[in-house]
């Protein structure tokens, strides 16, 4: 039976780009950096600090169409504000600042390729 989320897609143009912006302003960890073959990009991957489910910073070819765009993944923390807070502080920029609604509170922030992510309370 399905156990997990091994890992989801992220899009990027740029993987240097985007494993710097994952590591250093977001606080993810490289699970695996590898090469995949000739003329192919290099598997990336990077995870929460002790997170399961992986990013994989990879454009399968012909998809490139799908960097920039809206992601439907979402990220949770304890404190949206302190959250909000501490990631601007590390340079990461947010087309939403925190919102409370009546289900909690959410913001939106985009990577350096222009994908946008949730990061909500919960």
């Amino acid at each position: 039976m399905v156990k997990r989320v091994k890992f989801v897609g992220v899009a990027v143009r740029d993987q240097d780009r985007a494993l710097d912006f994952w590591t250093r302003q977001m606080g993810f960890q490289v699970a695996t950096d590898q090469p995949m073959g000739e003329g192919m990009p290099r598997w990336i991957e990077v995870r929460i600090p002790g997170g399961q489910t992986g990013l994989a910073l990879f454009t399968p070819p012909g998809e490139e169409h799908r960097i920039g765009t809206f992601h439907s993944i979402s990220f949770a923390c304890d404190d949206v504000e302190k959250t909000h807070a501490a990631l601007v502080e590390r340079g990461v920029e947010f087309v939403q600042p925190p919102k409370k609604e009546s289900w909690g509170t959410s913001a939106v922030f985009k990577d350096p390729d222009g994908n946008t992510f949730v990061l909500g309370s919960g």
